[in-house]
């Protein structure tokens, strides 16, 4: 296969998994996260502590089983990225609104997050979190246990 065919490919499977045939709510999410960042880890924690609607499973980006997943997926390892179970795709500030979404005390927040009035401001904070999270994630160098980060 050349390499226009092979891109031309990878652009279908993953146009198919942003763009799914019948829009529909996912009923469980995989969230892809970066196992080398402290503050990944530390949003990980939070959310496996969090009360649900859908099931949220963790998955570190950089596995092997995030590879033969998910290796078509052109943001994996250099954004936040979320599976929803019909395949559906969202990366970067739409991953983080949807992992608030899934979450029961703050799906009305990715309503309002996600409004036209402050769209803007969060996917600047997303971004600004992304591109600052090493730094960032020096202030959170220790670990978490049952929900409840501790210095």
């Amino acid at each position: 296969m050349n390499a226009t065919a092979w891109v031309e490919d990878v652009e279908a499977r993953v146009g198919a998994r942003v763009a799914p045939d019948v829009a529909r709510s996912p009923r469980a999410l995989t969230v892809l996260f970066d196992p080398r960042c402290a503050l990944c880890r530390r949003a990980r924690a939070w959310m496996e502590h969090q009360p649900t609607y859908v099931p949220l499973t963790f998955v570190a980006c950089s596995g092997d089983e995030a590879r033969a997943r998910y290796g078509d997926i052109p943001w994996l390892g250099d954004e936040l990225v979320v599976v929803g179970d019909g395949g559906e795709v969202w990366a970067g500030p739409a991953a983080f609104l949807t992992c608030l979404w899934a979450l029961v005390d703050w799906r009305e927040w990715s309503y309002r997050l996600s409004g036209p009035a402050f769209a803007p401001l969060a996917k600047r904070f997303f971004r600004f979190l992304s591109s600052h999270r090493s730094g960032i994630a020096r202030l959170f160098e220790h670990e978490c246990t049952d929900g409840s980060c501790r210095i």
